[in-house]
C-alpha cells in the first residue's frame, strides 16, 4: 500500500458490465466527501476512456440527488483498457496520458467501481504510481478478498423470480426448461438461483456434466410422476469431455515456451466457444433422448438492469462510506472488500488475475444435493 498526502480531489470512474447498485456507491463516495468539507470529488465518464479524454463531471450534490434507486451509472461504463485502447481501427497502450489527466486533475486518489477486469487495470495503474481504490462490483460474485459483490443479489433475485415464474408453463405443458443464467466462468448466480427457485437441476462450471446423467436424472423424476423439471444453467457451464480437453491444454500452457504460447491461447478460446454456452444444442440433445419437449429461456443482461435491491443499495453505500476513511488514512493501492459487518482493505495485488470459484464443498451445494437436485455429474 502507498502512502501519501491526505487527499483533496478525488476521481471516481465506473468500469466493465453495468450493475446494480453502482449509482448507491457513487452517491456513498460523493455524500460522505460533501459532509467532510475538505474533499472535491469528479466523475470521468465511460470508465477509462474516460479518464483517457478527460471528459469529467463534479460529483456535487445536484448530481448525487435521487440516484440511490437508479440502475445503471450516471457516469456510464465501458470495458475499455488503458493498455489496450481502441483508436482510430489500432490498438493503443493510452496509459500514459492517463496518467497525464490524472496529474492534471490534480487528483490525490482515483476510485475505480468494477469487477475483474477492472482490478487488473487499477493494479497497472497502482504501478504506475498512482493512488488508486476500488470497490467490488459484478453481478458474477467472482471477486477474490470479498465476502459479496455489490450487484449479485439484485441479479440472484431477478433469475430466481424468472425460475417462479418460468414454473408455472412447465408444469402446465409437461416440459423441460433451461434458464439460461450469467456468471461468466463462475457459477455463484445459477447454484444461488436454482437452489432458492427449486431447480430440479443446475449445471455451473466448477462441476462438468455429461448430457447422459442430465437427462437420466430427469427420466427419473418423470418415473415418480413428475412431468415437469426446471433446469438453471450458467452460461459458463461445460461437459466433462470439455473440461478435460481445456484442463489439458492449460496444461501445456503452464510450461510452453513463448513462441508456443499464443498458438495454445487461440486453442483454449476454440475450446472454449465449442464446449461452453451451448444451451440451445444442450436443449435439443436433451429433448432427444428423453423424448420430452425442451425449451430454453436466456436471461442475458435482463440480470443487469433495474432497481437494486435494499441489499446491494445498503452493500455499495457501505462501501462508497468505508471508501472514503481509508483515503482519509491513506491507505491507497487496495480494494475495499466487504467482511462480514465490517470493510478491510485488500492490496490489489492479492485480488487482481484471481476468481473466486464456488469451493466443491460449499454449503450451498451440499444442500441442493440434500434436497435431490442434480449437478449432472
Amino acid at each position: 500500500m502507498k502512502k501519501n498526502k491526505r487527499s483533496g480531489h478525488i476521481g471516481v470512474l465506473t468500469s466493465g458490465g453495468d450493475t446494480p447498485g453502482l449509482n448507491a456507491a457513487i452517491r456513498g463516495i460523493g455524500k460522505t466527501s460533501a459532509n467532510d468539507g475538505s474533499l472535491q470529488v469528479i466523475g470521468f465518464r465511460d470508465g477509462f476512456r474516460g479518464l483517457m479524454e478527460n471528459r469529467s463531471v463534479r460529483l456535487d450534490n445536484s448530481m448525487l440527488s435521487g440516484i440511490l434507486t437508479l440502475g445503471g451509472t450516471i457516469l456510464g461504463t465501458s470495458r475499455d483498457k488503458p493498455h489496450k485502447m481502441p483508436m482510430g481501427g489500432r490498438t493503443v497502450d493510452m496509459t500514459d496520458v492517463i496518467v497525464e489527466n490524472y496529474h492534471k486533475n490534480h487528483l490525490d486518489v482515483l476510485v475505480c467501481l468494477g469487477g475483474g477486469g477492472t482490478l487488473k487495470n487499477a493494479y497497472r495503474l497502482s504501478q504506475k504510481g498512482l493512488n488508486i481504490l476500488t470497490l467490488p462490483k459484478t453481478i458474477d460474485n467472482d471477486i477474490v478478498g470479498t465476502d459479496v459483490t455489490f450487484g449479485f443479489d439484485t441479479a440472484l433475485g431477478v433469475a430466481v423470480d424468472a425460475i417462479d415464474r418460468l414454473h408455472s408453463t412447465a408444469s402446465s405443458h409437461h416440459r423441460i426448461i433451461i434458464v439460461e443464467i450469467m456468471g461468466h466462468r463462475v457459477g455463484w448466480l445459477a447454484l444461488g438461483a436454482g437452489l432458492a427457485g427449486g431447480a430440479d437441476a443446475i449445471l455451473i462450471p466448477e462441476i462438468p456434466y455429461t448430457i447422459d446423467t442430465l437427462a437420466e436424472s430427469i427420466l427419473e423424476r418423470v418415473s415418480r410422476g413428475k412431468r415437469f423439471s426446471i433446469v438453471a444453467v450458467a452460461e459458463g457451464a461445460i461437459t466433462k469431455e470439455g473440461a478435460s480437453k481445456i484442463r489439458a491444454v492449460e496444461k501445456k500452457l503452464e510450461t510452453a515456451a513463448e513462441d508456443q504460447r499464443d498458438g495454445l491461447k487461440k486453442q483454449l478460446k476454440q475450446l472454449d466457444g465449442q464446449y461452453r454456452g451451448s444451451t440451445i444444442q444442450m436443449a435439443s440433445e436433451l429433448e432427444k433422448i428423453t423424448g420430452l419437449e425442451t425449451r430454453v429461456t436466456i436471461l442475458g443482461h435482463l440480470q443487469r438492469g433495474g432497481t437494486p435491491s435494499a441489499l446491494d443499495r445498503l452493500l455499495a453505500t457501505r462501501l462508497g462510506t468505508s471508501a472514503i476513511d481509508y483515503i482519509k488514512n491513506e491507505q491507497f493501492g487496495i480494494m475495499v472488500a466487504v467482511d462480514g459487518d465490517q470493510t478491510r482493505a485488500v492490496p490489489l495485488q492479492d485480488a487482481a488475475g484471481k476468481i473466486n470459484f464456488v469451493p466443491p464443498n460449499h454449503p450451498w451445494i451440499i444442500s441442493a444435493r440434500n434436497v435431490a437436485t442434480s449437478f449432472g455429474d
